[in-house]
């Protein structure tokens, strides 16, 4: 008889899974949800200077 079906029978619940979380992944999104606007900024920050760097390459 499977753990399940003896839990039912008993009239408890049904076993929680204790999964960890792997807390040592990365913290990126943690950084994005704090600051949702930071891959903007970066973006168009990047693309100022490669602009920049453009013009003064034609020069």
């Amino acid at each position: 008889m499977g753990e399940a079906k003896r839990r039912e029978e008993l009239g408890l619940p049904p076993r929680k899974n204790n999964v960890a979380k792997n807390a040592s992944k990365s913290n990126l999104n943690q950084i994005l949800n704090k600051y949702p606007f930071a891959p903007y900024i970066l973006g168009i920050s990047l693309l100022t200077i490669l602009i920049i760097d453009l013009v003064n390459y034609y020069k």
